[in-house]
């Protein structure tokens, strides 16, 4: 809009967009909507799967589409029963033993993660920017390549076929001191640690008190992080767990399926694989749902900083 000034000068008014313009600048176009549509679908349609084919019977799995329900049939509940009274109940040992190795192995991580990033994060020593590269030098090495290095070192400590052969291993992560070390850097205000030094307060009581209750988003997404890798790993377990009572869900499950698909066998329990690979998908969904909240506190404060 152009006015003119009491000077005669000619003058223009910007108008401020209007809502509808707003509204319409952060609406995606019709691409990004179908490019995230196609990505959710490829990501939801497994577990879309794995329900569905939960509620079969071994002839409903082969008679009928992958994502149909079989006609009048639905053994979900005969299915689970069956999974938890297969081999004396061993799933639910196998469970266990999951369950407890990526806890205590999470639990692990964070409080080294967290020590050693705070460490790089406050103090200047000797070495330090040689360790920082070997840190990020270590991210880039995929887990596989370490797993018969980590079956050495544990069978020269003795670890072999007990639960430290997988929760000394998983209570290491590079990724975890470097991303809380980080978070360290961005969004920890320093007055607040030379005021708690000037109060005369230890390391580590400015660790626990003051720095602790910024980071633990940060300390959260590693556990869940270690969790969720501890929990999917089967390498591994595989080399340095041989006896059954010891061995986590990946390498019990994985004997199933090799049972189930050994043409000795007269009656392959396909469903029974199926519905405990199900099964063993819940405590992830529900650790995701717990630790939601920190996450999200993690990108928030981010965007603020």
């Amino acid at each position: 809009m152009t006015t003119r000034s009491r000077f005669g000068r000619r003058s223009t008014t910007v108008a401020p967009p209007s809502r509808e313009d707003s509204v319409a600048a952060g609406r995606p176009s019709l691409a990004t909507t179908l490019l995230f549509v196609a990505f959710l679908v490829y990501f939801i349609a497994p577990l879309v799967w794995l329900v569905i084919s939960a509620t079969k019977s071994n002839a409903g799995l082969f008679s009928s589409f992958g994502f149909g329900l079989a006609d009048g049939e639905f053994q979900l509940v005969e299915n689970i029963q069956a999974v938890f009274a297969r081999d004396d109940g061993i799933f639910t040992l196998w469970m266990r033993n999951t369950l407890l190795y990526a806890s205590l192995g999470a639990a692990g991580a964070a409080v080294v993660s967290t020590l050693a990033a705070y460490a790089f994060a406050i103090f200047k020593f000797h070495g330090r920017n040689v360790l920082a590269i070997l840190i990020i030098a270590t991210i880039m090495v995929p887990n596989t390549a370490l797993a018969v290095p980590l079956f050495k070192i544990m069978r020269d400590i003795g670890v072999i076929n007990t639960p430290l052969a997988m929760i000394l291993p998983s209570m290491v992560s590079p990724f975890g001191v470097y991303l809380i070390w980080r978070y360290i850097d961005q969004a920890f205000p320093r007055e607040l640690l030379d005021a708690a030094r000037v109060d005369g307060a230890s390391e580590l009581r400015t660790l626990r008190s003051i720095v602790l209750p910024t980071i633990t988003p940060a300390v959260a997404t590693v556990f869940l992080f270690v969790f969720v890798a501890t929990w999917n790993n089967f390498l591994l377990p595989l080399l340095v767990l041989t006896d059954t009572q010891l061995q986590p869900l990946t390498v019990g499950l994985a004997a199933w399926n090799a049972q189930s698909v050994n043409p000795i066998n007269v009656e392959p329990q396909y469903t029974q694989v199926i519905t405990a690979a199900l099964i063993s998908v819940i405590p992830l969904v529900l650790a995701f749902f717990v630790f939601q909240r920190y996450l999200r506190a993690g990108l928030t404060a981010g965007a603020g900083k």
